[in-house]
């Protein structure tokens, strides 16, 4: 049985509140977000951070209200001294670059909570299949298992009325 519980980090509500983008790349990201969020979110169980709140609490006062109202629907996972820990080993072996540093944070929290993906628009630092290896390598030595890192696109759970 997959591990079916889902960390999104700042990226992730973000597009799903932003005003359509101009960048035809952007716009499709945002409205892959939004058919995530609406058609397939109810098939995991969605989780965010305080560390997510306090991002997307930045910026334009109306946007981050918006961002806030979506995120107050989520349970919220604590930066506990495990995920403290292993952010910091993350970022001493660098799995992350010094500054990545609230990546390390996010998936640091997301690996130490045991959840099966982290969701993320974020693929410099962390849906990055050439840092994944890595990244995967400090966790199991760790003795965490890893999230799967990976994009709206990418997160789409089997229709078994389509097959």
């Amino acid at each position: 049985m997959p591990n079916l519980k889902v960390y999104i980090e700042t990226t992730i509500v973000s597009y799903l509140r932003a005003w359509p983008s101009r960048d035809v790349v952007t716009l499709g990201q945002q409205q892959a977000t939004r058919d995530w969020w609406d058609k397939h979110r109810e098939k995991f169980d969605v989780f965010t951070s305080e560390l997510v709140i306090m991002e997307a609490s930045a910026g334009d006062e109306q946007a981050a209200r918006e961002r806030l109202e979506v995120l107050a629907t989520l349970p919220v996972l604590r930066l506990s001294p495990e995920a403290r820990d292993l952010a910091k080993r993350l970022l001493q072996e660098k799995a992350f670059p010094v500054k990545a540093e609230s990546d390390a944070f996010h998936f640091a929290i997301a690996a130490t909570n045991g959840l099966g993906y982290l969701l993320t628009w974020n693929c410099r630092h962390l849906a990055n299949a050439t840092m994944r290896p890595i990244i995967e390598d400090v966790c199991r030595e760790a003795g965490v298992e890893p999230p799967l890192m990976c994009t709206p696109f990418e997160l789409l759970p089997e229709d078994n009325d389509n097959a």
